[in-house]
């Protein structure tokens, strides 16, 4: 095989390109030639991107170009027990985060809920998303087509299915805008995030609209699905996994883990979680529901961008007789625990702490697992965030942190 200064020589020279180098040598040996290549023209030092732990080519089907591995802290917070159809038992949840006092700030909520007897999650319903839009001459001919398709969901239903073994279309819902029909074609993923699997499914789809209707696909994906961005209509409908997660806490837990009471953190939540959200426009009405399902999405191999959409997170906060009522809902957690990143050595060993690598039995059911969980760990860290902003140590808990 080709030795790493030679590919990077023919790199440099111009006979191979950067992506090419695959073809000629093995995975480990073209990644040592590109962090070479790359030492030599930009003098960068990447000894330590170039130190990890598994075969490069166990990251075949996640990267191109591959020059090594950024490693980012790990940690863990729990136990944090959880009460669900999905999910039930103790779990130490795995976050990977560079910031200082987040995972302090979770597993002390976590501790506050231990205290109060665990949380309950639930998840509400599950559908990853996918939304073409077509062109038509004009209104008329939209909204003729539009009806075909709400005609025709069983048709549409046989060819997207057809090119997966586990995918189901729930739903196919057309939009009319001018001369654009977006249509948004709704899966269970099962197990899977899906978003890989709603795409191929919905092209099926799309040709048969094409083929028995005057439209013509712009594009497979019309935005209306909507994927990493925040939307309006993600916190509405749903995408991926709805997931929502509570608890009561009693007061005197509150007092002791946190210095505050009931009726400072509920006053928190009203003013800065909802009055303040709205005042903001926000399409989310939380603390910091991102911090947790980011961290958790980088520890767990989930797609880190699908964090906007965990963002659109509503946390409610009552003061009953029998303490704080602290709830928090995720109406679009894009979650799977096959496919995609789960698959890395790292991120499998995370899944296989919280007993949740690989397909569920049945298909679905450790998916769903995964998002209840992460529900309850992000109920965790705004129960958390809550009282530290109720008590006043917010910053000198990141201070203590370093941060």
């Amino acid at each position: 095989m080709t030795d790493a200064e030679t590919l990077a020589e023919r790199v440099k020279a111009g006979d191979l390109r950067l992506y090419e180098l695959e073809a000629h040598a093995d995975a480990d040996t073209a990644a040592a030639a590109r962090r070479q290549l790359l030492a030599e023209e930009v003098g960068a030092d990447l000894e330590t991107v170039g130190d990890y732990s598994f075969p490069t080519d166990r990251a075949d089907p996640n990267i191109e170009n591959m020059i090594g591995v950024a490693q980012i802290p790990m940690g863990v917070a729990g136990p944090l027990p959880v009460d669900g159809e999905a999910a039930g038992g103790s779990f130490y949840l795995p976050l990977a985060t560079t910031e200082g006092a987040l995972v302090a700030s979770v597993n002390r909520g976590a501790d506050a809920i231990r205290a109060a007897g665990g949380a309950n999650a639930t998840v509400l319903q599950r559908g990853m998303t996918r939304a073409p839009v077509f062109e038509t001459s004009g209104v008329r001919e939209a909204a003729a087509v539009a009806d075909w398709i709400r005609a025709s969901r069983d048709r549409l239903a046989a060819a997207a299915e057809a090119t997966t073994s586990h995918g189901e279309l729930r739903e196919a819902t057309p939009y009319v805008v001018g001369d654009s029909v977006f249509v948004r074609f709704v899966y269970d993923t099962k197990d899977a995030m899906g978003m890989n699997m709603a795409t191929i499914a919905t092209r099926e789809a799309a040709e048969v609209i094409e083929a028995e209707t005057p439209v013509s696909l712009v594009a497979v994906s019309g935005n209306l699905c909507t994927d990493k961005k925040p939307a309006g209509i993600n916190a509405i409908e749903g995408r991926g996994r709805s997931v929502a997660a509570d608890a009561v806490v009693p007061a005197d837990v509150i007092e002791d883990r946190f210095g505050t009471s009931p009726d400072a953190i509920a006053e928190v939540n009203t003013r800065k979680n909802l009055i303040g959200s709205a005042k903001a426009a926000s399409l989310g009405f939380n603390a910091h529901a991102a911090n947790v399902v980011g961290a958790a999405f980088l520890a767990l191999g989930q797609d880190v961008a699908q964090v906007v959409e965990g963002a659109h997170a509503i946390t409610s906060v009552e003061v009953r007789d029998a303490g704080l009522y602290v709830s928090v809902t995720l109406p679009a957690l894009a979650v799977g625990t096959v496919g995609g990143g789960t698959g890395l050595p790292t991120q499998s060993e995370a899944l296989e702490l919280l007993g949740l690598a690989g397909g569920g039995d049945p298909p679905g059911t450790n998916g769903d697992a995964l998002a209840a969980v992460l529900a309850a760990g992000a109920l965790a860290g705004e129960l958390s965030l809550l009282g530290a902003l109720a008590g006043r140590h917010l910053a000198s808990a990141h201070a203590e942190h370093g941060r």
